[in-house]
């Protein structure tokens, strides 16, 4: 991992550039991954796979090039759950890091640490991506000390040798760096008048939440299945964990959003008018916006 400069900024001044400057080992880079995302995870046939593929088998559209010959077409194909997935990086750090650039087709006695030591690098590197974005957000001195030692302890850990990153309980980890998370999240909001709206885990499904004000809302681990946001205001509203599949987002404005991640992004719908933070990619799959005068007009809640 590159070091972490601009984590070390006075505290109290905002980073809007730290985020994307910090996380360049936090992209997945498939030339120097030997796919482990087609290869570990189980699939499940239903609306995300087209097939059932246990875990530790290689999909079939994986090629000898460890890239997917179908990577192009998978929405078509049948393969929605596939383009949504990210690994934060931890595909290559698991290669090249933790194995030394082994690939498990030809060192097939590495295989079973490797693909569960996937499962446990994912983790981590998703926890390593939020960890940086709270390194970049202006908060009172102790609570950044305390972000940043979370960051050392999460890259040490992603930094075991096979066989203890493979035995590594991650939930009492990933708890802790939740609760840290949400006081970074409680100091961030607390300006803003909707701060004191926490709908944290919420059955949103299908909610219509045209144009809704959720400005520092927490909507953290909410279910917005469905749930249409069109032109709603989501600005530092904290996102952690929030189920987007299929959240209409036309004309939102997430673009300071807390802690959203492109996997969140990926699995809803937008256009070229939704707001998003400048780390994250627009998703091909997303509309043009529509016409003005077909824009969804904005409720205040």
């Amino acid at each position: 991992m590159p070091p972490s400069t601009d984590s070390e900024a006075p505290s109290g001044v905002p980073r809007p550039d730290g985020r994307t400057e910090l996380r360049t080992e936090l992209r997945a880079d498939c030339a120097r991954c030997v796919g482990l995302c087609c290869v570990a995870p189980t699939f499940v046939a239903s609306a995300d796979f087209a097939i059932d593929k246990p875990a530790g088998r290689p999909c079939r559209h994986l090629q000898g090039d460890s890239r997917c010959g179908v990577h192009a077409e998978l929405r078509k194909r049948g393969f929605p759950g596939c383009t949504v997935f990210d690994c934060f990086g931890a595909g290559q750090h698991l290669t090249q890091g933790t194995f030394g650039g082994r690939d498990w087709r030809e060192a097939p006695e590495t295989a079973t640490a490797m693909f569960a030591g996937f499962a446990v690098m994912r983790q981590l590197h998703e926890l390593l991506w939020h960890l940086t974005e709270a390194c970049t957000l202006p908060v009172p001195a102790v609570l950044a000390d305390d972000v940043r030692g979370a960051l050392r302890n999460t890259r040490q850990l992603s930094d075991l040798g096979p066989a203890e990153l493979a035995a590594l309980e991650v939930p009492p980890h990933r708890q802790a760096v939740g609760v840290l998370l949400q006081r970074v999240s409680e100091h961030v909001r607390a300006d803003l008048p909707q701060a004191r709206v926490d709908r944290r885990g919420a059955d949103l499904i299908g909610a219509d939440l045209r144009g809704a004000a959720l400005r520092g809302a927490s909507l953290r681990g909410a279910y917005l299945i469905g749930a249409d946001l069109r032109g709603a205001d989501l600005r530092r509203a904290d996102l952690l964990g929030a189920d987007l599949r299929g959240a209409d987002l036309r004309g939102a404005d997430l673009r300071d959003s807390l802690f959203l991640t492109q996997p969140q992004v990926e699995a809803a719908r937008g256009d070229t008018a939704t707001g998003i933070p400048p780390v994250l990619s627009r998703p091909a799959h997303w509309a043009a916006a529509a016409p003005a005068g077909r824009r969804p007009g904005r409720r205040r809640r």
